[in-house]
């Protein structure tokens, strides 16, 4: 019996990577670009590239391909997909011009409301007439989905949420389809849906199952969170990078957007988070990694250190407390640095835990199982602590790659849980 396989593709914020799985979720083959030219030219050579890389096998057997992107990098393209402007990346702010504009066409306290949302982005080409030779406005995922089954002009809900998309109606808002450059938006489809047959050209010209499937993608953080496994009411994914950030899987949706705090449809549930500004990067200001490993191992985490810190590099957090100028709180420094490191883990713990109660507060569930992805999750000596802490079982994500969740994605063809 020949095998099927299913081929997840992550397009990140500095490389991109490639997963193909079994029938039964086993990895096969991975396949990754280190440095990715963040332009519309750069991803295409990637994704040609990674589609190039995988094994002659894997490519005749695919039934399906998703690709996620990151949320909010976006371009306007001509009816062919030809690009005619330059990619606005996740992060770029020069929307903040456009701020006045989006004000009078958005409501109030919107999640739009942002130099950063895509829509911010669109009405910033439009302040520069960019968009007159334009016939699609797509994010990042759907522009490279539309590269392999040539109908450009879909999206999906996940990366359609910063554009002002309505995820609990499923449709577009009045007032954005009110908006004169309202045609140049996608069509929306749910994750996994919106299945297309890949061009033939794609197919003959990579050796792909010519009834290949191409499904409607994702962001790469919730990718990330498919990834985990986590699909239970009170399951929750803690991203322990550089900052600190929480998802936690509920039934309703909860927002407080001037923490930055809002919800992701999730299939039939809803996936609701915040970022704090603490995390991986303020223990890197202190220790390097072999301090960080040699320290960690001589920490008793059953025993409270009795320091209260919150750890920051700089005044100022959003969540769960939200106020720019919170100040660091590191003192009193103990002489030892196995207990200023203890310390250290345990504020960043004790932040975690907030966060999660703070979204319990806006009307999350209370979170039962934890699931840890990013480099903090390697550390055993932290992970016990955080335990503590959040008085439920932390568990290390089996596969925290986001290219393995968006390979689920494609596998399923669409977003159930």
């Amino acid at each position: 019996m020949t095998a099927l396989f299913s081929l997840g593709i992550d397009f990140g914020t500095s490389g991109a990577r490639a997963i193909a799985i079994t029938e039964h979720r086993e990895i096969v083959q991975t396949v990754t670009v280190h440095s990715l030219e963040q332009t519309p030219q750069g991803w295409r050579e990637a994704l040609w590239h990674l589609l190039a890389a995988f094994n002659r096998e894997i490519r005749q057997n695919l039934q399906a391909i998703a690709i996620n992107g990151t949320s909010g990098t976006v371009l306007l393209c001509d009816d062919d997909g030809k690009p005619c402007t330059e990619a606005l990346l996740y992060n770029d702010d020069r929307g903040k011009t456009v701020l006045p504009m989006l004000q009078t066409l958005a409501p109030p306290q919107h999640l739009v409301q942002s130099a950063t949302s895509s829509l911010a982005k669109l009405l910033w080409f439009e302040s520069q007439d960019l968009t007159t030779p334009a016939s699609y406005f797509l994010h990042q995922a759907d522009w490279l989905s539309g590269l392999l089954h040539g109908n450009f002009g879909q999206s999906d809900y996940h990366n359609a949420l910063k554009l002002g998309y309505d995820v609990e109606n499923l449709r577009y808002p009045p007032w954005l389809q009110r908006y004169p450059l309202f045609d140049l938006l996608p069509q929306v489809q749910t994750p996994g849906g919106g299945k297309q047959n890949i061009l033939a050209t794609i197919a003959q010209r990579f050796g792909i199952n010519p009834h290949c499937q191409i499904c409607a993608g994702t962001t790469d953080s919730i990718a990330a969170f498919i990834a985990s496994g986590a699909s239970e009411v009170g399951e929750a994914v803690t991203s322990l990078g550089s900052t600190l950030v929480l998802k936690l899987l509920g039934d309703r949706p909860v927002q407080d957007l001037a923490a930055g705090v809002y919800s992701h449809r999730f299939g039939h549930l809803w996936l609701s988070g915040g970022a704090s500004n603490t995390g991986g990067a303020v223990l890197k200001h202190y220790f390097d990694a072999t301090q960080l490993q040699d320290l960690s191992v001589s920490i008793d985490p059953t025993a409270d250190s009795g320091l209260d810190y919150y750890p920051l590099l700089k005044p100022g957090d959003r969540f769960p407390f939200n106020d720019p100028n919170l100040p660091p709180r590191l003192t009193p420094r103990p002489t030892k640095p196995r207990q200023f490191l203890q310390g250290l883990l345990e504020g960043i713990a004790r932040i975690e835990a907030q966060g999660y109660r703070r979204l319990e507060d806006l009307g999350s569930p209370r979170v039962e199982r934890v699931f840890t992805a990013g480099g903090g999750a390697q550390n055993p000596v932290w992970t016990k602590i955080r335990a503590r802490y959040l008085s439920c079982p932390v568990l290390i994500s089996p596969q925290p790659d986001a290219a393995y969740g968006t390979a689920l994605l494609a596998q399923r063809g669409l977003l159930r849980i």
